[in-house]
């Protein structure tokens, strides 16, 4: 985020607004009570001592508009962010530095194709989409320059109107963040082209002896199955590529939303049959990157008709996870391939070449508005070109190489939010499967609980047909070979409605065996390593009660360096100091752990030894799907040349870890301070953290955490944790990482993170009774007179 903050003129800007500008306030003043128009009838709203509102109104009209209302008075200026984002409009304010960001999402086109998007969905939501919108902008015309956001203030600008297309917009953000996958096409052809059959099965080869599989079954592949015919892609695109996707990286991670292969959650649910109290438990935790503050804001509604608590975007109206008075639910990222890149031809005149012959492209000019300078708010404009064939905008342009992009998320007639609006009010299996039946999102993992003892998983989202293939390579656009013919029937998708085992664990792996007839949904699934853990810690106890499933929540046990760590011991290579450190060490990333830090360093020496030798396999690939078992094997074809054996690898790999992490810029000469909790930080920034002057005031001090990206506690990216008990409500508990508060003078802005950190118990009361005693303010809105 310090790409922002520069330029030499900063310092006097900065300077004048610590001066000059106002304190920071919040728009809500507890106990008062306010009258707008817009209501039909009282709301009362209330606060328990983690400034979680409890909204209870009359109808929906009015509890949406409360809540956009409440929800602005605490994330007013993350909520325009999100959307500036999405909309491409974020060098309004940053100026030139963020243009690049603005091209790639003006490229999408998110901002006609959410406005579009009004008009399929279903009239309720379009009314409570409404009333939020109407609820933001009442807070807006509140704001005096006295109690302005001050992140306006410092940027020197007001905020615009919410409307209803913005909050859908946001869901257009979640889509770049878990369904993005045209990039690993591209890796995927030149890996197809450059590596022996062998080598190539290996690095896309997803069935393990971990493997926790939900639906169907694996079965014998073909020898050579792995191998798919590409089209050749040279260099410079895959270089082009690669800054497209560094673009995306760090234009998600601004706004917290930034998942790292699309790997974002743990949730599991439990029958009652196998817990201490005879009821059903739900948890998920969401895995996303960390920001200030959180991509989460809590909430809990009400009205005659209908009660529900969880967690919301800032921007969206309702719960997106949580639970009601009959079922509770969670999601975890499936992270199918929704995606699919097109090399088109054209000619001398600019058409493109399709089955049917010459076709005119569409062209689209898009006017970026810059900021020139931080000293002031006035802009010039840069005109953009966009184009666009019947397969897609052009999203990669190289060398004479143009490439299309056809994906989900465009067609305005998928939305992200209609199906939560309706798991808002299910009542039971039969109403959760008809909710995630209109849900076109990027494809989640469902799990389900209710009162009556039932649990459940579905799959949901709509995931593309393809007349040939499945989409795991750019197609030639001037075939048909690539077109969508539909997408996978909601009944085809895997589902359980309780299993016998008693037990549902998703983790972003593979959740389908290799039987299952869409490959696609499986093939870029994530690593087997927190799946499994949490298999192996649940599926042994036989009665388990919430204390084991907090604990399975925080478990910081990492299958694959364990593993490694046991083969580099045992193998006689390493020094007597190492060999004594591995064999004494338990496999836990504890903050304090030495072991820890050293043999993650030995293993990423390894994959890259392994991927220099086997270029352009990519490292992060054969850290994950080769090295534990080409180790284990000492596999021949990954030993990498210039080495006589493993051992001498892990000899190697051992002095270069020790010698780089004794250089002053990583963690210096002195063992005593290789900790893990100096390599794995919480680190959540805020855009203006990094501001001279007044930046501090945002930052949240980095920290060392337990926990690694292999183990079911992946510290920092945890961007919220939940365990519920149907039918006993009010022992349900949630937490996020910071406070509800965007303010970063608030007390509510950071007070969670030592329960986040430390697995205390963080209740969220749910029923009349228990909302009133957990009562700390309050707040009345009624009817204009």
């Amino acid at each position: 985020m310090k790409r922002y903050f520069s330029t030499a003129p900063l310092f006097a800007f900065f300077l004048a607004i610590t001066v000059f500008s106002p304190p920071y306030m919040t728009g809500q003043t507890a106990g008062t009570a306010l009258s707008f128009k817009q209501l039909r009838s009282g709301v009362n709203v209330t606060r328990d001592h983690r400034s979680i509102p409890y909204i209870d109104a009359e109808n929906d009209n009015d509890l949406y508009f409360v809540q956009g209302y409440v929800t602005a008075s605490d994330r007013l200026w993350q909520m325009d962010l999100l959307r500036r984002r999405a909309s491409g409009e974020t060098a309004e304010i940053f100026g030139n530095a963020a243009l690049a960001d603005d091209k790639v999402w003006r490229r999408y086109g998110f901002a006609k194709i959410a406005a579009e998007n009004l008009q399929y969905v279903a009239p309720e939501l379009r009314t409570a989409l409404d009333s939020y919108a109407a609820g933001v902008n009442a807070y807006i015309a509140s704001l005096t320059p006295e109690t302005m956001p001050v992140e306006f203030t410092i940027l020197k600008y007001s905020p615009k109107p919410w409307r209803a297309e913005d909050s859908v917009l946001i869901g257009k953000i979640l889509a770049e963040a878990l369904s993005s996958t045209w990039f690993q096409d591209l890796q995927r052809a030149t890996n197809a082209a450059a590596l022996s059959p062998e080598k190539f099965g290996d690095i896309t080869n997803l069935v393990t002896p971990y493997d926790v599989i939900l639906f169907g079954k694996d079965r014998p592949m073909a020898k050579g199955a792995a191998r798919v015919t590409a089209l050749p892609v040279d260099d410079g695109v895959m270089a082009k590529a690669r800054e497209a996707w560094a673009i995306r990286e760090r234009s998600l991670t601004d706004v917290g939303l930034f998942a790292e292969d699309l790997a974002a959650s743990n949730n599991w649910v439990i029958s009652g049959e196998r817990t201490s109290d005879g009821k059903p438990i739900l948890a998920n935790d969401p895995h996303l990157s960390s920001t200030a503050p959180g991509i989460w804001y809590v909430a809990h509604l009400s009205t005659p008709t209908m009660r529900v608590a969880g967690v919301t975007f800032p921007g969206v109206p309702g719960i997106i996870l949580g639970h009601n008075e009959q079922i509770a639910w969670g999601a975890t990222n499936v992270g199918p391939d929704v995606q699919d890149l097109y090399l088109e031809t054209f000619n001398t005149n600019g058409q493109y070449k399709t089955p049917s012959g010459w076709k005119d492209v569409t062209v689209r000019k898009e006017e970026i508005k810059v900021r020139k300078n931080p000293l002031n708010p006035e802009t010039e404009t840069v005109v953009f070109e966009v184009t666009e064939t019947r397969n897609g905008v052009i999203n990669l342009e190289e060398g004479g190489k143009r490439y299309a992009l056809k994906w989900t998320a465009r067609d305005p007639k998928n939305s992200e939010f209609e199906a939560f609006f309706k798991l808002n009010r299910a009542a039971n299996w039969y109403d959760f499967k008809a909710a995630l039946s209109r849900y076109g999102g990027a494809s989640q993992n469902f799990v389900y609980a209710d009162t009556s003892g039932n649990i459940g998983w579905h799959i949901a989202g709509a995931i593309p047909i393809r007349r040939s293939g499945h989409g795991e390579v750019p197609y030639d656009g001037s075939t048909d070979e690539g077109d969508w013919t539909g997408t996978i029937p909601f009944a085809e998708l895997p589902n359980l409605y309780n299993p016998s085992s008693g037990l549902i664990i998703t983790a972003n792996q593979r959740i389908a065996g290799t039987d299952y007839k869409y490959p696609q949904l499986i093939r870029d699934a994530a690593p087997p390593w927190r799946a499994r853990r949490l298999f192996d810690l649940l599926s042994v106890k036989k009665k388990i009660g919430v204390e084991d499933v907090r604990g399975a929540q925080h478990d910081i046990y990492n299958i694959p360096l364990s593993m490694l760590a046991k083969e580099l011991a045992r193998s006689g290579a390493l020094s007597a100091e190492t060999t004594s450190l591995l064999n004494a060490w338990d496999g836990s990333m504890k903050a304090e752990s030495k072991a820890a830090v050293i043999t993650n360093e030995i293993r990423g020496c390894i994959a890259s030894k392994m991927a220099e030798a086997n270029k352009p396999a990519p490292a992060p690939a054969i850290r994950e799907r080769v090295l534990f078992w080409a180790v284990a094997q000492r596999a021949p074809r990954w030993l990498p040349s210039g080495f006589a054996s493993y051992n001498d690898l892990f000899k190697s790999c051992e002095e270069t870890s020790r010698k780089a992490l004794s250089e002053p810029r990583r963690l210096g000469p002195d063992e005593s301070k290789w900790r893990w909790d100096s390599v794995f930080r919480s680190r959540f920034n805020h855009p203006l953290a990094a501001a001279p002057l007044i930046g501090g005031q945002f930052l949240v001090e980095p920290k060392g955490v337990d926990g690694s990206g292999q183990t079911p506690n992946v510290g920092p990216y945890v961007s919220m944790r939940q365990i519920a008990t149907p039918g006993d409500w009010d022992s349900t508990q949630l937490v996020i990482p910071l406070g509800q508060s965007g303010n970063p003078r608030s007390p509510y802005f950071r007070d969670q993170f030592d329960t986040w950190n430390n697995g205390k118990p963080a209740i969220f009361p749910f029923t009349k009774a228990a909302v009133a005693a957990a009562a700390k303010s309050s707040q009345t809105f009624s009817p204009a007179k």
